[in-house]
């Protein structure tokens, strides 16, 4: 409901360049596909012990039911086994055929509610020409079509999908590099230029700056400032939404034998979310401010 315009189909690309602390899509952060274990739903049958071809599974002397996702090579042959659902594979292998032939099946809805595709990560601009497959073939059906991004990629990857794109979502997650590439490995010199050099274009693309919200980390003051001023200057930026920090992908770090760094963080509450919102439009900038609740 927060990617774009209308009823819309996302898709989910595997791989990203950055490692944020906050990441709620853990499964997206590898381009590989990964096997997780919800130990909750194991009832420590065996099965996955005779076929795990690499040994995975064990029981030790205590009786205790163990999984060592070192050891695994995603053959996938223990989901195949697993009666109660315990194994999971994140990420599946398509092409760009597929892909379209599966978005197609909603074009209806994308008709009568003004939506369409969203293209996501992951970090999607890590398969440029597969994203511009897609969203090329889809502007040729008629298909709206936008991305979200963090735009941390070489410019020639961000060329190849500007042409079939409508709109713009761009993720800024902390004003100051040296801040931001503690908090996601990588700095925000190369994102700003890549927002410049599209917004100096002659290209009629709106642009939508996100910026994830998370309490103690990056909604001070000075960073939300700063950010609203930098996003002002560019002329093709259409507004800044606030994304309430969640704790949605928390499970997934454990299944997929992750740790986590910010499990003390809570959500922050809608007064909150408020406030820093009125916060922001005090500061009289031309970009309206949202928050994604």
């Amino acid at each position: 409901m927060h990617d774009g315009a209308g009823l819309r189909t996302v898709v989910f690309l595997k791989g990203c360049p950055l490692n944020c602390s906050w990441c709620s899509t853990p499964e997206g952060q590898r381009s590989s596909i990964e096997i997780g274990f919800i130990k909750e739903k194991c009832d420590e049958c065996g099965i996955c012990i005779y076929t795990c071809p690499e040994g995975c599974f064990s029981i030790a002397e205590d009786g205790a039911f163990a999984f060592d996702l070192k050891k695994c090579t995603h053959c996938q042959e223990c989901i195949e086994s697993c009666l109660k659902g315990a194994v999971q594979s994140y990420g599946r292998i398509m092409t760009d055929e597929q892909v379209i032939e599966q978005i197609s099946r909603d074009e209806i809805f994308y008709f009568f509610s003004g939506g369409g595709v969203t293209i996501s990560g992951g970090e999607c601009l890590t398969q440029p020409d597969f994203v511009s497959s897609i969203l090329k073939e889809c502007r040729t059906r008629g298909i709206n079509t936008t991305m979200e991004t963090s735009l941390f990629a070489p410019w020639d990857s961000v060329a190849k999908v500007l042409p079939y794109l409508e709109s713009l979502y761009v993720d800024i997650k902390h004003s100051d590099s040296a801040a931001h590439k503690n908090l996601t490995g990588v700095g925000i010199e190369l994102i700003w230029e890549n927002l410049r050099r599209i917004d100096e274009l002659d290209l009629r693309l709106p642009i939508y700056i996100r910026v994830p919200l998370i309490p103690g980390v990056n909604d001070s003051d000075t960073n939300l400032q700063t950010i609203l001023a930098m996003a002002s200057k560019l002329k093709k930026a259409k507004s800044i939404e606030l994304l309430p920090y969640h704790r949605l992908g928390v499970s997934t770090y454990d299944f997929l034998g992750k740790h986590y760094s910010l499990k003390n963080i809570q959500t922050p509450s809608a007064d909150y979310l408020r406030e820093r919102g009125t916060f922001l439009r005090k500061q009289k900038s031309r970009l309206p401010v949202k928050i994604a609740a």
